[in-house]
């Protein structure tokens, strides 16, 4: 019996995600007690398909999906995001394969607030075929964990009863339906 991983093709092409099937997603754990959960509203995402795939995506930050307008001013000022000079996060991977069981592994650049940092994520390819439409989709999944420090992001205090408010782990998450632009 072989222990060999074959390496599944994403198909060769342009896709694009649609937004409405697709998302972009962060948690973080809030008063040492609860996980905090929000994401964006407004993204990009390209994939190229072929021998040597590719993913490029960039997030609006003043999409932060946030109903309490207090806190998501915020987010968006200098303590977190500072979207007056930083209006866009990106992510470009420098390597992406699938293999046979659809485990998909990603590695590329993120960068937040100015800050490109390596990362690595892992998640799952899905391909459908044919939408009701007859649109071509393939989907892919992923998820990684990034130490918000390193992209500038380390506002904190400190609570009544000790300890910090916010976790410096966020739990990033992205679900991408992508429909074939070049057919």
């Amino acid at each position: 019996m072989s222990t060999e991983t074959l390496n599944q093709q994403i198909p060769a092409g342009t896709w694009s995600a649609d937004p409405v099937h697709s998302s972009i997603l962060f948690a973080i754990t809030h008063n040492k007690i609860a996980t905090f959960r929000s994401g964006f509203s407004t993204y990009e995402a390209t994939l190229s398909g072929g021998e040597a795939p590719k993913l490029e995506g960039s997030v609006s930050v003043d999409s932060v999906d946030v109903a309490e307008e207090q806190l998501k001013g915020h987010l968006l000022s200098p303590d977190f995001f500072d979207v007056q000079k930083f209006p866009k996060m990106s992510f470009s991977s420098t390597e992406l394969s699938v293999e046979d069981d659809g485990t998909a592994r990603l590695a590329g650049e993120l960068q937040i607030r100015g800050e490109t940092r390596a990362v690595q994520a892992t998640g799952r390819f899905g391909q459908i075929g044919s939408d009701l439409a007859g649109g071509e989709r393939v989907g892919l999944s992923f998820e990684v964990a990034v130490d918000r420090r390193e992209f500038d992001l380390g506002w904190n205090t400190e609570l009544p009863s000790g300890g910090e408010v916010l976790e410096y782990e966020v739990a990033i998450t992205v679900e991408l339906e992508f429909v074939r632009q070049d057919s």
